[in-house]
């Protein structure tokens, strides 16, 4: 039985929610270099320069490269061998974003209560997701979502008789009525089945998938691809201006479901689908 200390994960995830707010993950990076070269638009051209400079100079200078920082998603993958020690794991993982928000000058932008509306002031309580693996491994991700692109996503239960045709359709809907508001060009992580809780949060971890990688599975790949040639073919453009980049990546992750429905979610993503990733 391996033990692992709370104070460790506490450090680790401090570290982690400064490096996810300044430095974009290298596969977003290149993903968004390459479809500054394929944006056709003129001005489209010049937002993709200024985005490149705003997260090379956020790196360089370790500033966040938004002003919203984010509420932390935090997922946990946890061997079955592992020992926790020394306190609770939500409170060590509190304390964690708690540090990371203060130390790295991150905007605390968590309120208490959904209607009273009180911030919090240190940009707890995170959210928090755990994943029992195999072995004793310990990974952390974090993963801070600004809420204008989280705004625009979306969810509809389709009946069991829907194509594959009309689940395109509804991501091409979901971006077309997000027009500029998500900062696009956007990421799109989409969760297919299972239940609706479970394709909210698979359509979330899918945001973390790298940026525009195949799909392991060829007809979800065809259909990734096909989504995100319609999602271009909008015009909306990088930043709203017009262009032919509206969309960096689908990413698509299908479920075992119910005969009798078909859950869909999109979590909509930014330009600057922020995570970082460690491991104890």
């Amino acid at each position: 039985m391996r033990e692992i200390t709370c104070s460790s994960i506490t450090n680790l995830i401090a570290d982690l929610c400064i490096e996810a707010a300044t430095q974009l993950p290298e596969a977003l990076q290149s993903c968004i270099r390459a479809c500054q070269k394929q944006e056709k638009s003129p001005v489209g051209q010049g937002v993709f320069q200024d985005m490149i400079a705003n997260f090379t100079i956020a790196a360089d200078k370790r500033l966040p490269i938004c002003q919203d920082t984010g509420m932390a998603v935090v997922f946990l993958r946890i061997g079955q061998d592992v020992h926790i020690v020394g306190g609770s794991l939500e409170e060590a993982v509190n304390e964690g974003v708690r540090r990371g928000y203060t130390e790295g000058f991150l905007r605390k932008s968590v309120v208490s209560d959904p209607l009273r509306r009180v911030n919090t002031n240190d940009n707890t309580p995170a959210v928090l997701h755990t994943e029992l693996i195999p072995g004793d491994g310990f990974e952390v991700t974090v993963a801070p979502k600004g809420f204008g692109s989280e705004n625009m996503s979306a969810m509809r239960l389709f009946t069991p008789s829907a194509t594959q045709e009309d689940v395109v359709d509804f991501l091409v809907e979901t971006v077309s009525n997000a027009s500029s508001n998500p900062c696009p060009p956007v990421i799109l992580g989409v969760g297919l089945g299972g239940t609706i809780e479970q394709a909210a949060l698979e359509a979330k971890r899918a945001l973390l998938r790298e940026a525009g990688s195949a799909n392991p599975d060829p007809f979800y790949n065809e259909m990734e691809r096909e989504a995100l040639r319609r999602i271009n073919a909008l015009g909306i453009g990088p930043q709203g201006f017009g262009g032919s980049v509206t969309a960096l990546a689908v990413h698509i992750t299908p479920m075992a479901t119910h005969i009798a429905g078909l859950p869909c979610v999109v979590n909509t993503g930014c330009h600057v689908t922020r995570h970082a990733k460690g491991v104890l």
